[in-house]
């Protein structure tokens, strides 16, 4: 059974199941829908807690499965906590998580939690993950959407008796602070319980946001991606100018606008051949938030641009690696926000 993080709280309420399974690569809101679980179960007299890390390939499970078919020593009844880091259980974890599905279905004295981080699509598919989704319940747990921080963190501050001022201004502090926070939200929460320790219930002004929330933001190269399509310039100038900062190797940063940039060349042309856009999409393997984004700048985009962007992420690539290329800046760091201020000021463009 598949179950979206905002049923979670409702689905408590009307009763645990004996098997629950977290996966996603939010660390916030994966630890705290485990101590949801955690507290529902310990009402309902669930007090013994045992832990278990898989660790390698020649993890012993037979401890694990020792733990999940006897009964607690000091409580009726107890949490069973596997942790799977890696996500890849291994030959032998597979046929023994099947068995612990099967076996926690219908077993009033052992809740056992599974915590795994964001999977992929082949291991989605595997027959001990199926086994966890047909006989427990199973909660995918993503990372929130930049566009989704400001509601987020409006919320998070309602639930301290906290808010910012109605309209645009309210809207305004919140930019500010997802700005802030962006890509980081376990320090976003500490920067809200900051504010409420900082100050008194009520309206918060710009102001105090701005003297209080730290720049705790980080930033990766896919997301830098989407903010390229998306045609957010300011926003991918602050998050070259994070990358840059953490370290981030240049020539990561070139490669995933590059690509973005074959890939719209790639579909362009087939476009161009007869195919219709959605099959052309296909063919490139674009889908998810890529495929929208492609959809929304391929009709606006000539390929007379295409080809000129396409030159110049071959010119940078140059820089990026040492050479030297008329009229472009010799530091990588500056040709790259030169070339990706292209590609989102092509995206951004009124057709």
């Amino acid at each position: 059974m598949q179950l979206a993080l905002p049923q979670l709280q409702a689905h408590l309420q009307k009763g645990l199941r004996s098997l629950y399974t977290l996966h996603g690569d939010e660390a916030l809101l994966v630890q705290e829908a485990a101590d949801a679980i955690r507290a529902t179960a310990r009402l309902q007299g669930y007090t013994e807690r045992s832990v278990h890390v898989v660790s390698g390939a020649h993890f012993d499970w037979s401890e694990v499965l020792a733990a999940g078919g006897s009964m607690s020593l000091f409580a009726d009844k107890q949490i069973l906590e596997i942790r799977v880091p890696t996500g890849k259980p291994g030959k032998e974890g597979s046929p023994m998580i099947q068995q612990l599905a099967q076996s926690a279905e219908g077993n009033d004295s052992t809740l056992t939690l599974f915590i795994l981080p964001r999977l992929d699509h082949a291991t989605k598919k595997g027959a001990w993950f199926g086994a966890l989704e047909q006989y427990g319940v199973s909660l995918q747990i993503d990372s929130l959407e930049r566009a989704q921080l400001p509601q987020w963190i409006a919320q998070r501050l309602k639930l301290q008796q906290q808010s910012v001022a109605a309209g645009q201004e309210g809207q305004n502090c919140l930019q500010f602070f997802a700005d802030r926070v962006e890509g980081n939200l376990l320090a976003a929460h500490q920067e809200i319980q900051k504010l409420g320790l900082l100050y008194p219930a009520g309206e918060l002004s710009q102001a105090q946001v701005e003297s209080a929330v730290l720049n705790v933001a980080r930033y990766d190269v896919f997301k830098l991606s989407e903010a390229v399509l998306s045609g957010q310039i300011a926003r991918v100038q602050r998050m070259l100018d994070g990358l840059q900062a953490e370290g981030e190797a240049a020539v990561l940063v070139h490669y995933a606008l590059a690509e973005d940039i074959r890939a719209l060349k790639r579909v362009k042309d087939a476009m161009a051949e007869g195919r219709p856009l959605p099959m052309a999409l296909r063919e490139q393997r674009i889908w998810g938030v890529r495929e929208k984004l492609f959809e929304r700048v391929l009709p606006k985009l000539p390929a007379s641009r295409l080809a000129q962007l396409l030159q110049n992420a071959h010119q940078v690539d140059g820089i990026v690696k040492g050479l030297k290329v008329a009229d472009w800046p010799t530091d990588p760091w500056q040709a790259l926000q030169r070339l990706a201020l292209r590609v989102s000021s092509a995206c951004a463009a009124k057709t």
